[in-house]
């Protein structure tokens, strides 16, 4: 392993380490990534300083109280017809004796503040939407802290492409498990990522039992509250697939080296094997402030970022073997993942309109992972040698979602649904 190119997120790389606070650009600040970060810089002022705030903006009166208690110099929305609830909002929490932050707003508005000077941005984007943010922070020098899961799933070439050596500190709990845990030993060192999955409701049921589950059944996640789509994708293990192509991307590890384990109590969040036969785990009670400290603070570590284990009381930690029959979404994934190109992207988009007809009642649950696959087999194998623009992300994502609502459809039909 050690004669291939450095990985995107490497623990033992500083990009660039600064001195005192560190200028903050959160995005997605009234999201669940963006406010615990916010949480986290307010309780650690003498190491943070959040400048910029962007959100799509829905939650305005949530947005202008976090400018007002940060003290942020701009704040953007993604909605510009959000922007005259926001002055409102703002007018409301400075008052009239206090200048008023500078608004951004449009599609483009946190792509331009994830350009704008600072030491971090913490992309807590939800969607592909957070691609360009991305590339436009890496593109800019920042220290890119990553929890837009899908700018690495649909854009992996293109940020592979911009970002430099230790550039990337991954925000994710199951990535951030795995960055703290490689920092014990070199690359070559490594024998395999195994990365660990709840299970989510359905833990233990065959593809047989899942044949008649509800939404409710699958919104009923055993450990975590998160949204809909989240849920449901931890409900498929789609979740889990994509998180194996973003260890692929982020450590450079082969597939093949990369296992997915079930653990119930969601306590180790990820481990590392080397080939000595040690394997280090790294564990924390599910909360995911720890995650975020590290992607906004390391190589330091934040004190009281999330709580301790107490280990004075007895616990049971478990582990299962992955039924890739009843959860087919992990070995896809390493499929579209291995393709690469636009597989990746249109495996995502494809899977979300699923989840959406899925969550409507227009499609049974099995049948989610059985469109998805359909569409990325239609999809087929993408051209060798071709480089990976932005407009073949977007046009892959959009024949997807067409290509998926269309079979979706066919199949509601045909089930019943």
């Amino acid at each position: 392993m050690s004669d291939r190119p450095t990985p995107l997120a490497d623990p033992r790389l500083l990009f660039d380490a600064a001195a005192g606070p560190r200028d903050i650009v959160v995005l997605g600040s009234t999201g669940s990534i963006g406010t615990q970060a916010i949480d986290l810089a307010l309780r650690n002022p003498d190491r943070f300083r959040v400048t910029a705030l962007s959100a799509a903006g829905g939650r305005v009166g949530l947005l202008a109280e976090q400018a007002r208690r940060l003290r942020v110099a701009t704040v953007a929305v993604a909605r510009e017809d959000a922007v005259p609830a926001l002055k409102e909002a703002l007018g409301a929490a400075y008052g009239t004796s206090e200048p008023l932050p500078e608004i951004l707003a449009g599609p483009d508005a946190a792509t331009d503040l994830a350009a704008s000077e600072c030491h971090t941005v913490l992309n807590g984007i939800t969607g592909s939407i957070g691609l360009a943010p991305t590339l436009a922070a890496l593109r800019a020098g920042r220290t890119l802290a990553l929890a837009n899961k899908e700018s690495l799933i649909v854009g992996g070439p293109l940020v592979k492409e911009l970002a430099q050596p230790g550039q990337i500190i991954p925000v994710d709990s199951e990535h951030a498990a795995l960055f703290q845990a490689l920092a014990a030993g070199t690359r070559a060192d490594v024998r395999r990522l195994v990365v660990t999955a709840s299970g989510g409701p359905f833990r233990g049921r065959t593809r047989a039992d899942l044949a008649k589950v509800t939404v409710q059944d699958a919104l009923a996640h055993p450990t975590w509250a998160m949204g809909p789509v989240i849920t449901v994708n931890s409900a498929t293990l789609v979740n889990k697939g994509l998180e194996v192509i973003e260890a692929h991307l982020l450590y450079d590890i082969p597939f093949e080296q990369i296992e997915v384990v079930v653990h119930p109590q969601s306590y180790v969040h990820s481990m590392v094997e080397f080939t000595d036969g040690s394997t280090l785990a790294q564990a924390t009670p599910p909360d995911m402030r720890g995650p975020i400290a590290i992607g906004i603070g390391w190589p330091e570590r934040i004190p009281d970022a999330a709580p301790a284990f107490d280990w004075t009381k007895a616990s049971t930690w478990e582990f299962f073997p992955l039924d890739n029959e009843a959860f087919p979404a992990v070995e896809l994934a390493r499929h579209v993942g291995a393709l690469g190109g636009t597989a990746p992207a249109v495996f995502n988009a494809a899977n979300e309109e699923c989840v959406e007809a899925f969550l409507a009642g227009r499609l049974p649950f099995t049948a989610i992972m059985d469109t998805v696959s359909a569409v990325v087999d239609e999809h087929g194998t993408p051209d060798a040698g071709t480089s990976l623009t932005v407009q073949d992300v977007l046009e892959a994502e959009a024949w997807a979602r067409a290509r998926a609502q269309e079979r979706a459809a066919r199949a509601a039909v045909e089930a019943g649904a």
